[in-house]
């Protein structure tokens, strides 16, 4: 990979995605295009990167982009999230919500881990809910929709009872039970994509995502996603992100890393 193409699959993942492709991690980069290169049948990435540029085609600028995408999750990621989501946010929404379901979304899910730890969270505290998980690959989502993991994917957070209680050993995977399966639905979203309908949720996840997109994207995604949660909803991002500088949407909950509502400036806005 020469660093013009480097150069133009930055621009492509920053207007497609939002997400930024630092130099550093040019040889990450060629190693994850490697096999996209072999699976389109081109001899190397550099034959791959001259095809696409000379021709481009959706399908395989998207196939490039998703091999560049931080898909790194595991169940439960930062624990103290879902015992906050369990033991008092569900609850509490059981309260007011009364006969209707609790409504989250879990985006920027990749494979499934976070939108499965959710749905035990809920399932465990007895609230009908209805998750919907999605992320801009279709590559991660089809493992995500699959339920099934190695036995290091299910271990990395869960504990052995956890794991006996809601996945089945098959084989060489871990899959997970038809219980917590059918809580899940799993769909392709770009977070840049404004809101086509007008369905809301009460609580939106989106952790470990927004700090690899640059400033202006991150804020478009902010706005969008605010757009998505119910005026008392809450918003997870990852315990370290902040969203001071790149939107008015949302405010912190004091003492509570990573938990969002949204802002008087939000709110006004919407009445």
């Amino acid at each position: 990979m020469t660093p013009e193409d480097f150069d133009r699959l930055q621009s492509l993942l920053a207007s497609r995605a939002g997400f930024r492709l630092t130099r550093d991690r040019m040889k990450l980069a060629e190693h994850r295009l490697g096999p996209v290169a072999r699976r389109e049948g081109f001899d190397s990435v550099g034959a791959m990167l001259t095809a696409l540029w000379s021709k481009p085609v959706a399908t395989l600028g998207w196939s490039v982009i998703e091999a560049l995408l931080n898909t790194e999750t595991w169940f439960r990621r930062d624990r103290p999230t879902f015992d906050t989501l369990g033991m008092e946010l569900l609850p509490a929404l059981i309260r007011a919500r009364g006969d209707q379901p609790v409504r989250i979304w879990s985006a920027g899910c990749s494979t499934g881990q976070e939108a499965f730890s959710i749905a035990m969270a809920a399932l465990d505290a007895g609230a009908r809910v209805e998750i919907v998980a999605s992320d801009l690959s279709q590559r991660v989502l089809e493992k995500a929709r699959t339920g099934a993991y190695t036995g290091f994917e299910i271990q990395r957070g869960l504990k052995a009872e956890t794991m006996l209680r809601w996945f089945e050993q098959t084989d060489d995977a871990w899959v997970a039970r038809p219980e917590l399966r059918s809580a899940v639905h799993f769909a392709r979203a770009n977070l840049l994509d404004p809101p086509t309908d007008d369905i809301r949720f009460d609580v939106i996840f989106c952790r470990n995502v927004l700090s690899d997109m640059d400033a202006q994207p991150r804020g478009q995604a902010l706005d969008n996603l605010e757009r998505r949660l119910v005026d008392d909803g809450v918003l997870f991002l990852g315990a370290d992100e902040r969203v001071e500088g790149d939107s008015v949407a949302f405010r912190a909950v004091a003492g509570r890393k990573g938990l969002f509502v949204k802002s008087p400036t939000a709110l006004r806005r919407a009445a």
